[in-house]
């Protein structure tokens, strides 16, 4: 029997199990929507759906590292600025365009996670987590260091010059970057998408859940750890390095330990073991914060405490995790009934 009818019937007698049919029906209409709406929506409207695409690459960066391999990073911001100053860098001082300098941006991040990752490989959990979170606080003042001013712009930021569109596409700036966003967001999504359904994936998942068993089944622990972590940290970088281009600057304050915390909480809140949940993940970071400005000052609280609380109380599995409860429910009742 063929893998893929094996798969065809487990789906259909397994209620735990979402039908790739439904998954890729999904997929079409969100492709369909998402190419849709920059013609009806007014230009800023398009701006921030492209700003929660961005993000929704770094808030996935963080699900493949701590839903594949159990690692967890309070650090991805740091990540996410490296991405934003190497494409600055790269199209200021490389002579590089702007499609030039996301690929650089790309390999840097991934080289940088992964030289991170090589030493991180001897701590723990708790280690590991305080380490990335030095690195969220130490990054931001590097970047402001009177010696590297002349790369970073110091603590002013420094702008991009980022390339009009071409004439014969007919869309305006924000239309057209909005474009090059979800074309970036869902090559690295089908990406992911591959590498969660990977042998690669079931090697991290072994070493997630017992990393000494994982040795002697011939997994090379160091070395998958280490890739995850260079890959978790190019998603973020990528992230970084697009929202730098559609807000055509980057200051060091900017990629704070807040925004850190902020992409790790949109991850929990989105659910650690979705590849689409990261684009849920993402609003949260983007729109949350302001719902306690809008808030009256006696009542006004940090945004992600509550909602952290209540996610982790109600929704352990984030609201992906909440959506396939439900349909799961829904597909039991309809058997049973």
């Amino acid at each position: 029997m063929s893998s893929s009818r094996a798969q065809q019937i487990r789906e259909q007698g397994d209620p735990k199990v979402v039908p790739t049919a439904w998954k890729r029906g999904a997929f079409a209409v969100f492709i369909v929507v998402a190419v849709v709406l920059p013609f009806v929506l007014d230009n800023y409207t398009i701006y921030s759906l492209a700003l929660v695409f961005a993000l929704a690459l770094a808030v996935l960066g963080i699900n493949l590292l701590t839903g594949l391999s159990g690692q967890f990073s309070i650090g991805h911001g740091a990540f996410f600025a490296m991405g934003a100053y190497t494409t600055s860098i790269a199209m200021s001082h490389g002579g590089l365009s702007a499609y030039g300098a996301l690929p650089v941006a790309a390999l840097v991040t991934f080289t940088a996670g992964f030289l991170f990752g090589w030493p991180a490989l001897r701590l723990n959990m708790i280690h590991l987590m305080l380490m990335t979170w030095g690195l969220s606080l130490i990054l931001p003042q590097v970047l402001k260091l009177d010696a590297l001013q002349e790369w970073t712009g110091g603590v002013s930021g420094v702008y991009l010059n980022r390339p009009d569109p071409p004439a014969w596409t007919g869309l305006n700036d924000d239309q057209y970057w909005y474009f090059v966003t979800l074309a970036v967001l869902l090559l690295l999504f089908w990406l992911a998408g591959n590498l969660a359904n990977s042998r690669s994936a079931r090697a991290l998942a072994a070493i997630r859940d017992n990393q000494i068993a994982a040795a002697p089944m011939g997994i090379n622990v160091a070395l998958f750890k280490t890739q995850i972590f260079g890959v978790s940290a190019m998603y973020a970088g990528m992230g970084g390095a697009l929202t730098g281009l559609l807000a055509d600057f980057v200051a060091p304050d900017s990629y704070g330990l807040f925004f850190s915390i902020s992409l790790l909480a949109g991850a929990v809140m989105a659910g650690f073991r979705s590849v689409w949940g990261a684009l849920v993940g993402s609003l949260l970071v983007l729109y949350l914060p302001s719902a306690s400005g809008a808030m009256p000052a006696a009542l006004a609280v940090p945004p992600f405490g509550p909602a952290l609380l209540l996610t982790v109380y109600f929704m352990p599995d984030g609201i992906s995790g909440l959506a396939v409860r439900i349909y799961q429910r829904l597909r039991i009742a309809q058997k049973i009934g």
